[in-house]
């Protein structure tokens, strides 16, 4: 069996299943390790977890706090403590952290294809795809849960079945899902194979010049901000993993461009990461500044322009547009189209009439 996990769009964290002997009661099971690093100033650490946890709130992290389950160096401390350099931050639990229960949820999704081996969904922007810290129901393997909670064999709880791939919380578009082994095992080797086909549309800031290029460059957590990942030069870090995005311009639209992008790597943020590298940050994408006015003028009424198209689409504006891959039972090729949702395109609509 191949685990997929170069392929995940959205952050992991290190998992490592037994503290031993951690807590006199009971058994704790890490779930997230963090080190602080060397050049980090001191701050709280309900403050410094929220910056390296995605989706989490700071009520919740110091409600684990209160709980005992936040350990620095193994020990457990409490919302108001500070870090300093080269501490290890644990969070833990009574279970392991691969007993996330996924529980049926009902939960609209939009199926574009479905058979007795996969499930292709058409995702919708603000739904985490799958469990986790901060996020232990509401996500869309909650709703794939309760969709074929009737179906003979089918258990949400088996990480030998379910998601084949992942696309961040904000982004929309095509995602698989496989409904048994032997389909997450033979679509996970075509991924591992990198003979998918994989093809975003996004908005970026700036207009790019050139009408189509390649960008490779290895990506890894940037050491100031974990919950960003940054480029760096080939064999300077070594946990950074190879990458390769090929783009083509296709409408210029003055302060922005919409381009498409072809993966031929699927790393955690690799088309944000990649077109911020090159100057061209995803508009809206708040993670990576593209949130802030990045082109343009500092007219009151370019400003105010901006701003309205801010709530017309607000998240990054990225799709998964289309996917192509072998059925792994029928062995026929199949490939799938979606349309940008009304946000992406009232927003390219938006910048053509302004």
């Amino acid at each position: 069996m191949i685990v997929i996990e170069d392929f995940l769009d959205e952050p992991a964290f290190d998992e490592i299943v037994d503290l031993g002997g951690v807590g006199e009661e009971q058994e704790l099971f890490e779930h997230f390790r963090f080190l602080v690093d060397k050049g980090q100033a001191s701050c709280r650490i309900d403050k410094y977890l929220v910056n390296c946890m995605s989706n989490t709130s700071r009520n919740r992290i110091q409600d684990a706090a209160t709980a005992g389950n936040i350990l620095v160096n193994g020990k457990s401390v409490k919302s108001n403590y500070k870090t300093k350099a080269l501490d290890i931050i644990t969070i833990v639990m009574a279970y392991p952290p691969s007993q996330f229960e996924i529980i049926p949820q009902d939960i609209p999704i939009n199926i574009v294809y479905e058979d007795d081996d996969i499930l292709l969904v058409n995702k919708q922007p603000n739904l985490v795809v799958h469990p986790g810290f901060g996020n232990f129901d509401g996500t869309l393997l909650n709703a794939i849960a309760f969709h074929l909670k009737d179906t003979p064999g089918f258990d949400a709880n088996d990480s030998r079945i379910g998601l084949v791939h992942r696309i961040d919380k904000d982004t929309s578009g095509l995602l698989l899902i496989a409904k048994t082994e032997m389909a997450k095992t033979n679509l996970g080797k075509q991924f591992f194979d990198k003979t998918t086909q994989r093809r975003y549309q996004a908005l970026v800031w700036g207009n790019v010049k050139e009408d189509e290029g390649t960008i490779i460059g290895a990506l890894a957590r940037d050491p100031r901000d974990r919950m960003q990942f940054t480029v760096f030069p080939e064999g300077e870090n070594p946990a950074a993993k190879h990458a390769i995005t090929h783009y083509k311009v296709l409408e210029r639209l003055g302060y922005v461009t919409l381009v498409e992008c072809r993966l031929e790597t699927g790393r955690t943020h690799q088309i944000r990461v990649h077109m911020k590298h090159i100057g061209h940050t995803i508009f809206n994408d708040e993670r990576y500044g593209g949130h802030d006015i990045l082109k343009g003028t500092t007219a009151a009424k370019y400003k105010q322009f901006v701003k309205n198209c801010f709530e017309i689409c607000p998240r990054q504006a990225l799709h998964a547009k289309t996917l192509g891959f072998v059925h792994p039972r029928t062995g026929e090729f199949m490939h799938f189209e979606s349309e940008l949702l009304d946000d992406m395109q009232g927003l390219i609509g938006w910048n053509k009439n302004p």
